[in-house]
This record gives C-alpha cells, structure tokens and sequence, in this order.
C-alpha cells in the first residue's frame, strides 16, 4: 500500500521518460518553489535532451532553467506567464523556437483535449499520503488550491507527486486523488513560504489609485449588474483591491449578497465572504495567507479546477457565469486591445493569465490603468501584443476619465447618466499625451520569440525580440 520511492532520481526512472517529451508543473508554489528546479537538476544529469517544458507559470526563482534551455535540455516551452527574470531572457532571443503562450484556461482545456499531451507531470503538494492522496490546504509548504495542478494530474500519462509532508493513508480532504497519481516522493523543502504567498495584499494609498477605484466602483453600480446573485472576480493590485473595497461599502450599504467572488483569491476576498457580500469563493489560487486559511476551514471556499475556472472546451467553465471583472493592463490601443505580456520597452513579463478567459466571460469586463506611467501614455495606436482582444474589453477606467467600447453604448448612457466622467478612448490617449508627449514607436527586433495562442486557439500577434 505504497507509491513512496527513494528519490526524484527513481521516480524520472520509473516514469519511462524520454528525449523530446513532455513534462510539466504547476505554479501553486509562485516565486517560492523549489520543485521545477530540483526535477531540472536531475533531469539535466541524467542526460535528457529536447524536452518541452508545459508551466502554468514561471518565476524569478525559476531562472536556472535558463542553464537547461542553454544546453538544449529544454527546446520548447509552454506557460501562461513569466516573470521579467526569464521574459528578458526570451526576448532577447535565448530560444531557437517560440514560446507558447495560453491562458489559464486555454492550457487547462488543450491538456484536457489531448492538444498538447504531458507524459509526466510534477505535482508540488504541501501534503500527501504515500498512495498519492494530496492537497495544498495544509502542511508546512500550504499553499491553498491546487487549481492549476489539477488537469495535469488527470491526463498526464504518469504523475509524480513530490511532498515535504507525509501523512498517514488515507489523507483527509484531498485535492488530487490516488487514482491519478503514479509515484510519491518526499523532500526535505517543496518551496519557501515566504515567496509561496504573501502575509497581507494591501489597498493603494496612492490618491490616483483611489480616484480610479472608487469610479469603477460607480461603474459597476451603474452597469445594474449590482444585486443579489451577482459574481465578481479581481486581482491581487492595489487599486483593484481598492475598487473592491469601495463595491464592498456598496454592497453592505444595500444589504446585497453576490452568488461568488472567483479567481485567484485574496484575503481581501475572505473578509467579502465573511461579511456576508458572497455565499461562495470559487478559487483556483491563494494569493495569501489569509486564503489559504480559509480554504482549509471553510466549506464556502471552493477548490476548482483550472478547466472548471476557465476553459473554453468545456461543457461549461465558472467563468460564463461571471458578472463582474476587474483587470490591469501594460497598455490599451485605441480599438481596446490589451496587452500583459511586455512592458514598455518590449521585454517579456507578464502573461495573460486569467485576463483573457475572464474577459471573454465576464457580462463586464474594466480595465483599471493610470493615464501613464512613467511618462508613457497607457493609450497607444497598436498594443505590442494583443493579449486580449478588444472585443471582450467593455470599459477603461483612469483618473484622467471613463473610456467605453463603442459596442457598449448601453454602458456609455449609463456612466453619462450616472454623472461619471465619460471620455472617449482617442481623446483619453490626446490627453495623456499633452501631459507627457507622444511616444517615439517602439523598435523591435526581426525573431518571433513568442506567440500567443488566445483560449480559442486563434493566434492574435506574435512576440518580437527586443531591438
């Protein structure tokens, strides 16, 4: 009654794997995992070569898989996000084949499909038994939701679950179950929980953060999609954390209660729930330790899957059932296209995410953004990469004004009505670009080192090098 084996050595080994073939991770763990690089380092001195790696999301901490690209361990990569430790890397050419960018749901739902097959793949799990009954609830690695882990585990060919808490069988409340797991392995350390989640995820106290967040509180008031029953998803930002925090004033002021907030769930959004704005949180990532907690005591706090939270092939994803979004944006161009991939000088560092699918889904979906940063208007002609189509974008809120897509003139009579500043999208960038000048364009080089493949499977633009 047993998958234990000795090491990460014996279960590569006992998996089958070969050159060219397909592994992959999960991000649970963020900037404070150490399985990725412990399962490298061995495949790398057992002599593998021409790998494709298949991450949900890399970060800083994950820079030496750099080395395994260098020496052609890794010849192809697949992921939702990097940080800018290994965007620069890509931008500036280190691949000989482009990236392949998916949102969250695009690769939970090629994976589910068969589109893009793994043969084996890691499962980072704060707790585990030895049959491979795992979560990421508690132990001293908790991370929360296992989310993003989860359509890996039930469709990769072998699945290796690598642990630094072994509990006595069966383990209580798992995430991922025995029947999808193969091998057990447990370390001395999955990750360090100081880069796993953070203690707090603070509100702005920058005043253009809040002008912003309380007008797209009144947006969304003004939209009518403010009663009972309705879902909400934010981010992690300061002045999305902000913006939730002035709907939760609403909200209470009303005596409202929301169906469920969704995403990758903050504190912020726990203190909602228990305050009676939700009945639910549907999550597919902790961000914080306030989230973890309540994920692991709280039956109204729902693990989901990434499929489930997203993805477009299913036979129906949380995501179609969303009301509300708040999201961030690198730049907007004047038809509502947005870009999170590259910052202002075209280096890699960031990813869609979630942006995309919940766009998609969402019956409105707002951009927050500052009129410019660092003296860069956020409105331009042509974004440098369309990770989300302006099609799904409803609305851009900045302190500067309110800009509404065209094909929302119901939204647009209802911020006019409502006494908000209303502008339009080309008269926002002439205004940003009084204050700082206008850009020089920007240069890029000749290589496709990116493309991004939209949850539709449609590929919007590709990713240049860097000049």
């Amino acid at each position: 009654m047993t998958k234990l084996v000795k090491n990460i050595r014996e279960a590569i080994e006992l998996s089958g794997l070969r050159d060219g073939q397909t592994i992959s991770f999960h991000h649970h763990l963020r900037n404070g995992d150490f399985v990725l690089n412990m399962v490298m380092e061995e495949i790398a001195d057992m002599g593998f070569r021409d790998l494709t790696v298949n991450a949900s999301s890399l970060f800083d901490c994950h820079r030496p898989l750099l080395t395994d690209i260098e020496n052609h361990v890794v010849t192809r990569l697949m992921t939702d996000y990097v940080s800018a430790g290994i965007g620069h890397a890509i931008s500036e050419g280190i691949m000989d084949t482009p990236v392949e960018f998916r949102t969250h749901g695009g690769r939970a739902a090629d994976i589910c499909s068969g589109e893009t097959p793994i043969d084996v793949a890691f499962i980072a799990a704060p707790s585990s038994d030895p049959m491979g009954n795992c979560t990421g609830k508690f132990g001293k690695s908790a991370c929360g939701s296992l989310g993003y882990a989860m359509p890996d585990a039930m469709h990769a060919k072998k699945v290796v679950v690598i642990t630094d808490n072994l509990c006595d069988y069966p383990l209580q409340g798992w995430s991922i179950p025995e029947t999808c797991v193969d091998y057990v392995v447990v370390v001395d350390a999955i990750g360090d929980p100081k880069g796993i989640v953070s203690g707090t995820t603070k509100i702005t106290r920058d005043p253009v953060g809040l002008v912003m967040a309380k007008n797209a509180a009144k947006v969304i008031k003004a939209s009518g999609l403010l009663k009972d029953g309705f879902s909400f998803q934010t981010g992690a930002g300061g002045a999305s954390l902000a913006a939730a925090s002035f709907l939760k004033d609403m909200i209470l002021k009303e005596g409202i209660c929301g169906s469920f907030g969704l995403g990758g769930i903050t504190g912020y959004m726990v203190d909602m729930l228990n305050e009676g704005c939700f009945k639910n949180l549907m999550d597919v990532q902790c961000f914080d330790l306030k989230a973890v907690e309540s994920i692991k005591n709280d039956p109204r706090h729902i693990e989901i899957a990434a499929d489930q939270y997203a993805s477009a092939k299913a036979r129906s994803s949380v995501t179609d059932n969303l009301d509300i979004v708040i999201l961030g944006a690198t730049e907007v161009d004047t038809d509502f296209n947005v870009n999170v991939h590259t910052d202002s000088t075209g280096y890699l560092m960031g990813g869609s995410g979630g942006h995309s699918d919940t766009a998609a889904g969402a019956k409105l979906s707002m951009i927050i953004a500052p009129m410019f940063r660092a003296r860069l208007p956020i409105v331009c002609d042509h974004v440098a990469a369309v990770s989300t189509p302006g099609k799904d974008i409803d609305v851009l809120v900045t302190q500067g004004g309110i800009a509404v897509n065209p094909s929302r003139e119901d939204l647009a009579e209802a911020i006019k009505a409502a006494g908000l500043p209303l502008i339009g999208i080309n008269e926002l960038k002439a205004k940003a670009e009084a204050l700082t000048g206008k850009p020089a364009p920007l240069a890029h080089g000749d290589k496709v080192v990116a493309k991004i493949i939209y949850r539709d499977g449609t590929e919007p633009s590709p990713i240049y090098s860097v000049k």
